[in-house]
């Protein structure tokens, strides 16, 4: 399985995107800001193509384990060996306070205001397509692409 995030519009503190689940539109996205060098928790991750798999421990993963029920949730979706980089996650938000790097998904975006609305409704959409191809045991991977600065 390939997920695809392209990113439209990179303001100050957000950039905006598309996740597309094998070449087929999914949500939108949201992730912090394109940095030169890189600030922790305030910078979104590097173009490129990254594995997926999940992560089974720490704070995102009992929340959610919790909110959704262990026959949803089978663990975080984790982007691996991002370079300079620990911990990416595809997870629920609304603007870059929430990403800390990670991948915010969304039903709406308002690229004006760097919100994505319907973060909960998508996810619960898109999650279980990535975590079905998972649990089978086929690759999945992510690209990330900038397609406007």
């Amino acid at each position: 399985m390939e997920l695809t995030v392209l990113r439209y519009n990179s303001a100050k503190d957000y950039t905006d995107g598309l996740l597309a689940i094998d070449n087929k539109f999914e949500c939108h996205t949201l992730e912090d800001e394109y940095r030169a060098e890189k600030k922790y928790a305030e910078t979104r991750i590097p173009d490129g193509t990254y594995k997926i798999t999940f992560r089974k421990v720490g704070r995102f993963d009992k929340t959610y384990s919790k909110k959704f029920g262990d026959d949803f949730h089978h663990g975080m979706l984790w982007v691996r060996d991002v370079p300079g980089f620990e911990y990416i996650l595809i997870h629920i938000g609304n603007d870059d306070d929430d990403t800390a790097g990670c991948l915010l998904v969304g039903t709406s975006s308002d690229a004006y205001k760097g919100f994505i609305g319907g973060s909960t409704t998508a996810y619960r959409r898109m999650y279980p397509k990535v975590a079905e191809a998972l649990l089978k045991g086929e690759d999945v991977t992510i690209t990330y692409k900038t397609i406007w600065k």
